[in-house]
């Protein structure tokens, strides 16, 4: 059986709200998103940026799924929609998330559906999701 190879990556983010501003979000190798919160205005707001980070996760590991097969040659584009249904009660939440992957190719159904599975369990966003992971918060 072959080694799981674990690559890491200084993973995180910082946002910055300055005074009668936008939130501006940084990582430490140099992305930068700037965040938006009237309903009308084109950028990602955070509920956005969560959603996104689930459908790119998806994409990426729907790639690694297909290379994992045999079948990377096969495979076209993947496309990722992802959207969600926020709770009715409080705490204010997502309770549901829904992706729709669409993936293009020389892939059968069953294929399809198995790239599908083996992303899932392979996207970080996705298994994190389906935990309960702990959030412990601080002031600095």
């Amino acid at each position: 059986m072959a080694e799981l190879k674990v690559r890491t990556r200084n993973a995180s983010a910082l946002a910055v709200l300055p005074p009668g501003g936008l939130p501006i979000i940084t990582t430490p190798t140099g992305g930068t998103v700037d965040v938006v919160t009237q309903v009308s205005a084109p950028g990602f707001s955070p509920l956005d940026l969560l959603y996104a980070s689930l459908a790119a996760c998806m994409v990426l590991s729907a790639r690694i799924a297909a290379a994992r097969l045999g079948i990377a040659d096969r495979l076209g584009e993947v496309r990722a929609e992802v959207t969600g249904e926020k709770a009715k009660d409080e705490p204010a939440r997502v309770e549901t998330f829904t992706v729709r992957l669409e993936i293009t190719g020389d892939l059968d159904a069953a294929m399809k559906e198995r790239i599908l599975a083996d992303a899932e369990d392979i996207c970080t966003v996705s298994n994190t999701l389906r935990g309960a992971p702990a959030l412990h918060a601080t002031v600095g």
